[in-house]
């Protein structure tokens, strides 16, 4: 929340009147003739710190921030206590991620003014950022303290809450916002996101519906409004509200200025399809299938994809091409993101084009990997375990998402006390097993999804959190069991043991949030049964080398 000032000194009449006007201008957004009035002050007056302060504010208004950084500090220069020049400063520098120092200018505007509800609301925004969840939940508290009716302040407590699975204050809160303002999208559509995270989907639509009437392009609730229905299998309404995503602020500037049209499905044979990257390393294994969907129909595909699947999904049977994210792209005449593909073939669950496998490793690898494992001696099978998804610390709501689908290795324990089974770490780059674990490890030596896949291939079963390791060994045909946490993503639907994108996936849910003691129970439970069948059917099917 930004603040402005006026000029309380005693000057003459015609600078005092230049203030008033200047100020006039900027409040009906004249800001041109509100800045040329200001600049003139201070030609006269460099010292003047309203003139300064509010030329500040103007100057962050149009995004022009070194200019607006420097005429803040000149104001707090000529007057060290302005509680207005350093409130505004503060909440620049949190808005340019500048945090440490928006931290300090706001904690400057605190011992001026203890008491102010605005001080301390902003102050929380910044100790949410900087994880200090804690106080942030303290400050937030005293603000509403001070100010009962103070929306914001309710709102960002909710998802702060939300946010450390404290799910029951979190509704709490929103209720509390939505009641004092009924028509705050924002909190409606917080809420929509809990009611989502507890699966209350049909709860969920109907709120995001509601604040969609409230604000029909509020891009945040169309894309919540997508999952939703696709978790609940509405899949082709759910593809076209998911168009939205290009217009929330976490997308904003990602969608690719290409001149060439985009593509939706329509017929063109012939034409050269860029199919580009979105998202990560499991949409891509989950959704480079519609490749050979867009070559059936008679374009020459060229596919986009990070570096480290460029090896693997060169085996992708009829791509032209497949380009590394960052490299200039040979010449198309249309393009689709890899996201918006399932819209172009109006998918639904009956059309989910879902092989058993569509993705191969290389034979070589498989090959020397077959002889590295038989040298091990032991005859139990082979099982693949990831546990850790990609922190994604980067942002907050992602990041307690990726805490709710990890699993601390220690709960795994019991896994490894069930006979007739080896046990092969699929985890990289994080969440170390104990060293009492019998858990063979060669992922130091997995530089790209390739290599992994190479190994998996020579293995028996993956069980996987959802993380891409999931995406990539049933994209390979392996049976794959999915330990899945209780707000599981929209791509496994809801309520099934199944999932429609994979016919070798198995899905083991947490009964309630957070309890991966019952799931590690049922696995234990259940693998000794899939032990026998599956020895049962290599009898009955013996695999004979020639």
């Amino acid at each position: 929340m930004k603040t402005a000032s006026s000029s309380t000194q005693t000057v003459s009449m015609t600078v005092e009147q230049a203030h008033q006007q200047a100020i006039t201008f900027y409040q009906n957004g004249q800001l041109q003739d509100a800045e040329r009035l200001y600049r003139a002050i201070l030609q006269v007056y460099p010292r003047d710190p309203d003139a300064n302060h509010n030329l500040g504010s103007l100057l962050q208004d149009t995004n022009r921030l070194l200019e607006a950084e420097a005429a803040y500090h000149r104001a707090i220069e000529c007057r060290p206590n302005f509680l207005e020049a350093f409130n505004n400063l503060s909440t620049m520098l949190e808005k340019a991620n500048r945090l440490p120092e928006a931290e300090a200018a706001c904690r400057c505007a605190l011992e001026l003014k203890p008491d102010s509800a605005v001080i301390l609301y902003n102050l929380g925004i910044i100790l949410k950022k900087t994880n200090h969840l804690f106080e942030a939940e303290k400050v937030y508290r005293q603000a509403i303290e001070l100010q009962s009716d103070m929306i914001e302040a309710h709102n960002n407590l909710g998802s702060l809450l939300h946010e450390n699975d404290r799910l029951h204050e979190a509704e709490t809160t929103y209720l509390h916002a939505i009641t004092l303002k009924p028509a705050h999208v924002e909190a409606h559509n917080n809420l929509g996101s809990l009611l989502y995270d507890t699966n209350r989907l049909l709860e969920a639509e109907q709120v995001y519906r509601h604040a969609i009437e409230l604000k029909p392009d509020f891009a945040d609730a169309h894309c919540n409004l997508a999952f939703t229905l696709l978790k609940l299998g509405d899949l082709k309404a759910g593809w076209e509200e998911y168009e939205w995503r290009w217009a929330t602020p976490q997308m904003l500037g990602a969608r690719r200025d290409f001149t060439q049209p985009q593509w939706h499905g329509e017929a063109a044979e012939g034409k050269t399809l860029l199919i580009h990257l979105e998202g990560g390393f499991g949409d891509t294994l989950q959704f480079c299938r519609y490749a050979q969907l867009a070559i059936a129909r008679g374009l020459r595909v060229i596919l986009e994809v990070q570096p480290e699947l460029v090896r693997l999904l060169q085996c992708l049977p009829g791509v032209d091409r497949v380009v590394r994210a960052g490299e200039e792209v040979p010449a198309f005449d249309l393009h689709c993101s890899m996201l918006s593909l399932p819209l172009a073939f109006e998918t639904d669950l009956a059309t989910i084009p879902r092989a058993t496998s569509y993705l191969n490793a290389d034979k070589a690898q498989v090959d020397a990997w077959r002889i590295r494992l038989a040298d091990l001696s032991n005859k139990n099978f082979r099982i693949g375990l990831a546990w850790a998804g990609n922190p994604r610390s980067h942002f907050s709501r992602l990041a307690a998402v990726d805490r709710r689908r990890s699993i601390a290795p220690e709960l795994l324990a019991p896994l490894f006390n069930l006979p007739g089974f080896h046990f092969f770490s699929l985890q990289k780059d994080r969440a170390v097993a104990p060293e009492n674990f019998l858990l063979t490890d060669f992922m130091g030596e997995m530089k790209e999804f390739a290599d992994t896949a190479a190994l998996i291939a020579n293995l028996d079963l993956v069980i996987s959190v959802d993380t891409s390791v999931a995406h990539l060994a049933a994209a390979l045909g392996k049976p794959v069991w999915v330990l899945d946490r209780f707000d599981s993503c929209w791509r496994w639907l809801h309520d099934r043991e199944d999932s429609p994108w994979y016919p070798t996936v198995r899905l083991f849910r947490q009964p309630q949030p957070g309890d991966w003691h019952a799931v590690i129970e049922k696995v234990v439970e259940e693998l000794p049964y899939w032990h026998r069948e599956s020895l049962c059917n290599e009898i009955a099917t013996p695999n004979i080398d020639n």
